[in-house]
């Protein structure tokens, strides 16, 4: 790629000027500007950084160099920078295991020895057995940022469709490997994206879209497949099962159950904003085969099916049930019946499991896990008995399975894998981190605190013990409130050194999300988005009032949704932050729906095609806030140039209008990631970006060294 002597010289020369936290002035590129202008329901809206939104031009790829040359010259000036980074590498250095499922005589399970880009793929025979390399992703690429995506097994486990994604795009391509000699069938089959590779035979279903024309990383992605591929032929042969070109933002997926007797067809239309789906069934054993509906039509509830019992089919459905219930439908009467009723405790998102015979249902009691032991009558058989206060995952096996694993962590509870007897109904640790830490020296308690309309919000705090409430505690505010996500409890290695530097990591349970069932979700959705800016804001003024922290002194995090919502908090109350770190955001709520698979977050935005839609998101549209004249905390943006979710078009416009609106002494920096996606594409630079915030969140909060680290 080459770059013309002028446009060099136009983003060298033509400039603004901001004094750095320490040390000389920083000089921003300027990102040109251009007079277009969109009329949206009679209101006149100024997009002059539309130029940033094409990924393959010259002046885009100049602008991300010379921008991301600012910000590695300011991060390198940070004293400790190196030693975070060391202390972040040596914490996360441990054997990191998956759970084992069974397929067969087999155990599956993926480790990861401590620093590899990416976990390893084994198997062995029996649990005693001598565990056998399956599939390195990190030898299948240079920079190790080719990830294993898709691991699917047959029915009889001689094959398993296997699906790579590079450089964090979620575009995969799937191939077919050969269990005896592993090796890979002749065949690939691309342009796969929102879909599983669901067994039948000797074949599998799967979800594609046409080859897009123009950027794979920014076209809008529209007319979702559903094909069938037979082992052993080409993609150009597979047989397409379904589609439907009238209605082309419809996502179509097929899976189906263990015993293979079904396939199912789930259909959701969140383009349109229905945020739940249609289900119809195709049964092996019937001369027809051809798709018949349990529910024919799009609604607003969601559909999913756990298994089936013989002729029944066993689905999770929040259908009159905003927390959900399992009901049954048989396929030979199209009779519905009530299984396990609605609680009063919602059922954790997606959180039943079946194997050995029974379910596992997963509640979620204030955002912690309660799990409860079901037979296929609807009956309870208890709860498994967990360790501690905290999030359980997992369950999941063979209808023969004598015991299942779970995976159980916290704050300061490294992920530990459990074994489940199924007859005696204990639990057993199979296999325990050792991580270098003393879990003994934190603590974490759950408070609950009083939004604007007087909601009662739940966050978490964890923090080593004897912590002074004085106000100088330096304080990362998470949160991520929305499309139905819950931020349960969960340890996270890379926290640990900003804890072990008196830092207090403060989790909020914001509105948008699942953490209270279906009503949670909708009080933070379209006209009622402002609600979780609110909760966030005011889980800010809960721990300065607390005297955790004060505004010199706290910082906010969060990515994608959360990067939004960090964003718009930024306008709202920028008095209230030191620092802001929004990380690969959704920052132009006006046009989000045009990229990739963004039409798909109307369900949950509203969309600037509705008036009364656009008035309410209009609002706080984070590029559309920014003000000349405030106060803005230092910031660091960052974003990938893979991320084909949210595409860095959002990031990049955001900074440029950042960097000329304000004219403060803060940092406005953006951290441009390269071969990652929209989250770190390896273990390295997921390292070397969390090194990067923490040096900034503390160098910004005046911390001029860190305080030594005793090992454990």
């Amino acid at each position: 790629m080459t770059f013309t002597p002028s446009l060099r010289l136009l983003l060298m020369l033509s400039s603004s000027t901001v004094l750095a936290q320490s040390g000389p002035p920083l000089t921003y590129p300027t990102a040109r500007k251009t007079d277009q202008v969109d009329t949206y329901h009679g209101t006149q809206v100024a997009d002059p950084y539309r130029w940033l939104e094409d990924d393959r031009s010259a002046e885009t790829a100049e602008w991300v160099k010379a921008e991301n040359k600012v910000t590695f010259d300011y991060l390198a000036q940070i004293p400790y920078r190196k030693q975070l980074q060391d202390r972040l590498e040596q914490i996360y250095n441990y054997p990191k295991y998956s759970a084992p499922s069974r397929k067969g005589e087999w155990f599956y399970f993926s480790k990861n020895d401590g620093l590899q880009n990416q976990a390893v793929l084994y198997r062995q025979k029996g649990l005693d057995g001598k565990p056998e390399l399956v599939i390195d992703p990190n030898k299948l690429s240079a920079d190790g940022t080719t990830r294993l995506g898709a691991f699917s097994l047959s029915k009889d486990g001689k094959y398993a469709v296997v699906g790579l994604s590079k450089g964090g795009s979620d575009w995969q391509e799937y191939q077919i490997m050969d269990l005896a000699t592993k090796q890979y069938l002749p065949e690939k089959v691309e342009w796969v994206k929102i879909s599983g590779a669901a067994w039948q035979g000797d074949g599998f279903y799967y979800s594609r879209y046409p080859k897009p024309e123009g950027s794979a990383l920014a076209s809008k992605n529209e007319n979702h497949q559903v094909f069938f591929h037979k082992l052993n032929t080409p993609q150009s042969a597979d047989r397409l099962v379904y589609e439907d070109a009238k209605n082309p933002q419809r996502f179509h997926i097929a899976s189906t159950t263990d015993d293979e007797r079904f396939v199912l067809l789930s259909v959701s239309d969140r383009g349109k904003g229905k945020d739940g789906n249609s289900l119809f069934f195709m049964d092996a054993k019937s001369t027809q085969q051809t798709f018949t509906p349990v529910v024919a039509e799009v609604t607003d509830f969601s559909y999913g099916v756990v298994d089936n019992d013989g002729d029944r089919l066993l689905i999770l459905t929040n259908e009159k049930a905003p927390n959900s219930k399992v009901i049954t439908f048989d396929t030979k009467t199209k009779a519905f019946s009530t299984l396990i009723a609605e609680r009063p405790e919602p059922i954790a998102e997606g959180s039943v499991s079946a194997a050995g015979g029974k379910l596992f249902v997963e509640y979620a009691k204030d955002v912690t896990s309660k799990v409860e032991v079901f037979n296929y009558a609807g009956k309870s058989e208890g709860d498994v008995q967990l360790p501690a206060i905290g999030s359980a995952g997992g369950f999941g096996g063979e209808k023969d399975d004598k015991f299942v694993f779970y995976s159980f962590t916290s704050f300061t509870f490294p992920p530990t894998i459990y074994r489940y007897d199924i007859a005696t109904r204990k639990s057993t640790v199979f296999r325990a981190p050792e991580v270098d830490f003393r879990p003994a020296d934190y603590e974490t308690k759950q408070v609950f605190y009083t939004s604007k309309d007087g909601t009662k919000v739940p966050m978490f705090l964890t923090y080593r013990k004897g912590l002074k409430l004085d106000g100088t505690n330096p304080t990362l505010l998470y949160g991520y409130g929305g499309f139905n996500i819950s931020l349960p409890p969960s340890f996270g290695p890379l926290r640990i050194p900003f804890l072990e530097q008196g830092g207090v990591y403060a989790q909020a349970n914001l509105r948008g999300g699942s953490e209270y069932g279906e009503k949670w979700h909708e009080q933070g959705m379209k006209l009622k988005k402002q609600n979780v800016f609110d909760d966030f804001i005011a889980a800010a003024e809960y721990l300065i009032a607390q005297h955790y922290t004060s505004p010199a002194k706290l910082a906010i995090q969060g990515g994608s949704n959360g990067g939004l919502l960090v964003g718009a908090v930024m306008n709202q109350r920028p008095d209230l932050f030191r620092v802001a770190i929004p990380q690969v955001g959704v920052m132009d709520m006006l046009r989000f729906h045009k990229f990739t698979i963004g039409w798909n977050w109307i369900a949950d935005y509203g969309s600037s095609d509705n008036a009364d839609e656009f008035k309410a998101i209009y609002a706080y549209s984070p590029i559309h806030n920014i003000k000349s004249g405030l106060d803005y905390p230092a910031t660091l943006i960052t974003t990938a140039d893979h991320d084909d979710r949210v595409v860095p078009a959002h990031s990049f416009k955001y900074a440029a209008t950042l960097q000329a609106a304000y004219k403060g002494p803060n940092p406005v920096l953006i951290r441009i990631d390269t071969n990652s996606g929209h989250g770190a594409s390896n273990t390295k630079k997921n390292i070397e970006t969390t090194a990067d915030i923490y040096a900034f969140i503390l160098w910004n909060m005046g911390v001029k060294t860190l305080k030594e680290i005793a090992s454990k």
